[in-house]
């Protein structure tokens, strides 16, 4: 006997309100989850809808990642400070997209150990972050025509704020997202190169079509009072360029930025204590030094050199003072006219 197919399975995740409806509502995805303290149990992710009447549709999320604050900082305030009256159209708002990792202050479910955001498309008979991704992919996303994922580096990254996009085949829907990535209005703006994209939230969302644009505000596993500023008013500069939100997008300036190569990233073959060598926001030189990784098991052993491989601006860097091998240590990007 063949087991179903896990995308003819209907989701798990059951809204407690109701898309269609003009208004404010406050409500949950509801996900069953039985386990030792809760038999008949469930995980109850935050949601908000606001409505009013016909339109584009725009999904807002953060905490894809659960130590990555500032879009939860935003989106939560988002969410009970805005009014039908100021839209047209729809907004869905889920500030804390892994709820679980959220409350746990991890990138990470502590479920499942599952990362949301290499998830997709998810199985509706999978893990509980499976089940989140597959709502996301087959009921989330297909309402949306305008996409904002709001990250920062978490715990164990650290960024100049930037709002960024990905490559995609279709021209068209590239100049759509970088004219939204410009309209958020982050210092930078990057077209960024994923290493392995398979999995992402990201991927799933421009497979569609969408008008996809993510961030990286910072990092650190806290936030600050500019990031905090910047995704607020990056937000709400965003809704209005989809033409959801009352009111003119205000230009503001920002850096465009390229990765052009797997040559951004500078990977440590090392494990030690960290020493930077150039602040975040500073241009480099190939060949010029980003980090000297530190052997802590024996004094006298000379540090080991990681330099950049090409021209450009260090916009991420490891954060913790500690790494492993494999750790990306800095991430270079190169301005562009």
């Amino acid at each position: 006997m063949t087991a179903p197919d896990s995308a003819a399975r209907p989701s798990p995740v059951v809204p407690t309100v109701d898309y269609d409806q003009d208004g404010v509502q406050h409500g949950f995805l509801r996900l069953p989850y039985s386990r030792d303290d809760s038999a008949w149990g469930a995980i109850m992710i935050p949601l908000t809808v606001v409505k009013r009447g016909e339109g584009p549709t725009a999904l807002l999320t953060g905490a894809n990642h659960g130590d990555e604050y500032e879009g939860p900082v935003a989106l939560f305030k988002l969410a009970g400070t805005l009014r039908a009256e100021e839209v047209t159209g729809r907004v869905i708002v889920v500030p804390a997209m892994n709820y679980p990792a959220f409350r746990a202050g991890r990138r990470t479910s502590p479920i499942d150990q599952g990362n949301l955001n290499r998830a997709f498309p998810g199985r509706a008979d999978g893990t509980p972050t499976e089940k989140i991704a597959d709502h996301f992919q087959r009921c989330l996303l297909p309402m949306a025509e305008y996409v904002l994922d709001v990250h920062s580096g978490g715990k164990t990254l650290d960024f100049v704020p930037f709002a960024a996009v990905h490559a995609v085949p279709d021209a068209r829907q590239q100049a759509r997202c970088a004219a939204a990535m410009r309209a958020f209005g982050a210092p930078y703006s990057l077209v960024l190169r994923e290493l392995d994209s398979v999995g992402m939230y990201d991927t799933a969302a421009e497979a569609m079509g969408k008008v996809f644009v993510s961030t990286e505000l910072g990092g650190g596993g806290t936030t600050t009072a500019r990031s905090v500023a910047i995704a607020e008013r990056g937000v709400r500069s965003f809704l209005r360029h989809a033409r959801i939100l009352t009111g003119a997008v205000e230009p503001t300036p920002t850096l465009n930025l390229g990765m052009p190569s797997d040559a951004c990233y500078v990977v440590s073959e090392h494990a030690g204590l960290v020493e930077p060598c150039v602040d975040l926001g500073h241009p480099v030189r190939s060949g010029q030094l980003l980090a000297r990784v530190h052997d802590v098991q024996r004094t006298g052993a000379p540090g080991i050199d990681y330099r950049a491989r090409l021209d450009g601006l260090l916009v991420g860097r490891h954060f913790p003072g500690l790494a492993q091998v494999g750790d990306c240590l800095a991430v270079v990007a190169v301005p562009e006219g």
